[in-house]
């Protein structure tokens, strides 16, 4: 079957080893607010629009009772407002420093070009966050052909409407012929709903989120225990294959008939 495009997300499938970043700008931002949460509370919605991630976090119940204790009143728009502006520099920070290709992302991308593969993104961040992180990702050699941030259309992940933007502007079509990869849930999420054939990232994504280092000297039966639970994670989100990090995308799509 031919493939027309591939989509990637980027923080945990291409850039950004365990998606780390939006947890530090998340904690940072909400610090600030005098409030601690939890690296847990944080990823439990990871990939979502940073305006919607914002107000999922302070729906938490955990969350939003501490903020009720702190304030005398429960979260409102208002709130989910100003945090979310308050993310946009520490986000821009904390992407620029974890920008770093995951291991293998540059030469599949090469790989895919020589097939006349065209190579789309989307992702949970703004326009403004992602402004030095595709800096930095041009300057190692990566420079998709479409960037769709959150915000650009009417509704973010789970819904199709920016991987659909994505293949109006790639100019391809239809779905079936279009890959997308990502490292999250919602973004599993997103491609079943463009009707893409979806794959999920296991070991470098959010599922896991241990940076390069953290996973490597991770014990085996450990690290296998924990890529057994992401990748349950990912099916269930309704991922077509799940593989462990992007440089395993072309064996996988040959595996499957797709490459």
């Amino acid at each position: 079957m031919k493939i027309a495009a591939v989509v990637f997300d980027w923080a945990g499938t291409m850039v950004d080893f365990g998606s780390v970043a939006p947890v530090i700008a998340m904690q940072q931002a909400f610090q600030a607010e005098g409030l601690a949460i939890e690296m847990d509370e944080v990823r439990a919605d990871m990939g979502r629009a940073k305006r919607d991630h914002v107000r999922a976090i302070l729906n938490t119940p955990r969350v939003t009772a501490a903020w009720i204790v702190a304030r005398g009143a429960a979260p409102d728009e208002r709130d989910v407002d100003r945090i979310h502006d308050t993310v946009l520099p520490f986000m821009q920070q904390a992407g620029a420093a974890r920008a770093q290709l995951i291991p293998g992302a540059l030469e599949t991308v090469e790989a895919l070009r020589a097939q006349q593969v065209l190579i789309g993104s989307t992702t949970g961040y703004t326009r403004e966050m992602m402004t030095p992180i595709l800096a930095a990702a041009a300057a190692q050699g990566y420079s998709p052909d479409s960037v769709v941030c959150a915000g650009e259309t009417k509704a973010g992940r789970p819904s199709p409407l920016m991987l659909w933007k994505t293949m109006v502007d790639l100019g391809v079509y239809p779905s079936q012929d279009v890959v997308k990869v990502d490292d999250a849930p919602v973004g599993i999420e997103e491609g079943k709903a463009a009707g893409c054939f979806t794959i999920g990232v296991a070991a470098s994504g959010n599922e896991l989120g241990l940076d390069l280092e953290s996973y490597s000297a991770m014990a085996a039966p450990e690290r296998a225990q924990r890529l057994e639970k992401a990748r349950r994670t990912l099916l269930a989100a309704g991922a077509d294959l799940v593989i462990e990090s992007v440089a395993d995308l072309i064996p996988a799509l040959k595996s499957a008939g797709r490459f």
